[in-house]
């Protein structure tokens, strides 16, 4: 795409809203990253508008070669779709900040030679330590303008001296900017405070404010929704649409995500990236819920609901001011909802690869199985292969308080073997549900104990816990063979070494 002209009218096919999600290809999408590209999308979908992702890659010492990949495929586990973006292109292409400088030099130039703008040749040392000279006597540490009013001849001489020069805006010295945000209200800004910011790096790479506001203009975005840190950021923004003549966009800061002690969420706190959620198990229906509540309200409260539920309502007057304090508890029930209410053929075939990674071999159809006796008592997929481990092996360490209170009591081993024996009285199509409680109710009845007193030291010898799933559950998941195998095994145990 060349040339500076803006476009003109609606181009065909590009609806009016347009919001843009703008990460840096720096590492894993971090959940405060995700929120607000939610919030875009969100709105964008709400309003029948296009979604753009755009990859902004001018910082090479900060880029990760995988960071793009990363970025999208976290987007897209959430169930984030995009309608333009670096991989399926637009009417605005290219989608990489560092495939456009072209634009932004171009854009630099016709500000330079409007006057609103000025070369800068003052070295990184001499900012630093002109920096350093105001704060020892009190005064703000910003860019005191030393090359603002540098004659033409002057910065001839310059460039003839072969000096490196960056590109500065020449901001208003007096008045206010007034940002008009649709989740904060007005917010004014003094041009005394704001400096000569720079809009070219001496290297020729554009900055942050520079390079968003003539990619903003020229992809049409007509919402700017991001978080609240970038709010310094907006006065800057304005007077460079207004040194431009290009129209402002709407803006809307959505609040910080605070750790629960209120202070910034970090790495300390536990998981903060998409992929590190996905790892742990959560899903991504219960993780894009979650997000969702962070500053935003459902209408009517309702806390449990998908994307495209939220989409059909989302506003940004329902958008908080207020900060939101992150809650693993409340993500933890919300995945564990989840679970439960997928069904149990979806819970084993996302399982499976925590399976394999804890070395566990089983068939999907098996697995199936297991997981419907068990998805309600986990709440992260990571939690399955320890919930179902005793199904694969039998080398279990047995609950200490458990083994205590049944096993090692007077006449345990008998019980076992008792139920070893009705149980091998069964035949194999009578080892069902109701066969094998039978079974082991009437030999209760017949040894004048409670149910209880048979059933709690077979399930420790079948899975070394005290809780779980039912016991007849548990048998006819572990078959026949192994269920007469272990019984009998700890029998013997309990015999050569008893309590």
């Amino acid at each position: 795409m060349g040339g500076l002209a803006p476009p003109r009218g609606r181009l065909k096919g590009v609806d009016a809203i347009r919001v843009r999600f703008a990460p840096s290809p720096t590492g894993e999408l971090h959940i405060g990253n995700a929120r607000t590209a939610l919030f875009c999308w969100l709105f964008a979908r709400s309003r029948q508008g296009r979604f753009i992702l755009r990859i902004e890659d001018t910082d090479p010492e900060r880029n990760r070669e995988d960071g793009e990949t990363a970025v999208q495929e976290a987007l897209a586990w959430l169930g984030m779709d995009w309608d333009e973006g670096p991989d399926r292109g637009g009417p605005f292409e290219p989608y990489r900040q560092s495939e456009r400088l072209a634009l932004y030099h171009e854009h630099g130039r016709r500000l330079l030679a409007g006057g609103q703008a000025y070369p800068c040749f003052c070295s990184p040392r001499e900012l630093a330590r002109r920096r350093a000279q105001a704060g020892e006597k009190g005064r703000a540490p910003g860019y005191d303008r030393r090359c603002r009013d540098l004659t033409v001849e002057e910065r001839q001489s310059l460039r003839e001296r072969g000096l490196p020069h960056a590109l500065r805006l020449k901001s208003p010295l007096s008045g206010q900017t007034v940002v008009s945000d649709l989740v904060r209200g007005e917010v004014r800004f003094l041009h005394g405070e704001l400096d000569d910011f720079i809009l070219v790096r001496s290297d020729g790479r554009p900055t942050y404010n520079f390079a968003c506001v003539v990619d903003d203009h020229l992809m049409r975005i007509s919402h700017v929704i991001r978080g609240e840190e970038h709010l310094s950021n907006t006065p800057r923004q304005s007077l460079l649409y207004q040194a431009l003549e290009y129209p402002l966009p709407e803006f809307a800061h959505i609040p910080m995500i605070l750790a629960p002690d209120r202070s910034k969420l970090s790495k300390r706190h536990g998981a903060t990236s998409v992929q590190q959620y996905r790892d742990q198990g959560y899903l991504p229906e219960a993780l894009a819920n979650y997000l969702a509540l962070l500053g935003w309200s459902y209408p009517g409260g309702r806390e449990v609901f998908s994307l495209e539920e939220a989409a059909r309502c989302f506003s940004l007057d329902r958008i908080s001011p207020s900060a939101s304090v992150y809650d693993d508890r409340k993500i933890e029930w919300l995945n564990g909802h989840y679970l439960r209410e997928l069904p149990p053929g979806e819970v084993a075939r996302r399982a499976m690869p925590f399976m394999r990674a804890e070395g566990y071999v089983v068939d999907e159809n098996r697995m199936r199985d297991l997981v419907a006796a068990t998805q309600d008592r986990v709440k992260l997929l990571a939690e399955l292969p320890d919930a179902l481990s005793y199904y694969f092996r039998d080398d279990f360490d047995c609950d200490e308080a458990g083994f205590q209170k049944h096993l090692a009591r007077p006449g345990a081993a008998d019980l076992l073997e008792r139920g070893c024996e009705v149980l091998a009285g069964l035949a194999e199509n009578e080892f069902t549900l109701e066969g094998t409680e039978r079974a082991y109710r009437d030999l209760a009845g017949r040894l004048g104990i409670r149910a209880a007193e048979l059933i709690h030291p077979t399930r420790l010898a079948l899975t070394g816990r005290t809780v779980g799933p039912g016991l007849f559950t548990i048998m006819v998941l572990l078959g026949r063979q192994e269920t007469l195998a272990r019984l009998r095994k700890w029998a013997e145990r309990l015999r050569v070494t008893p309590a």
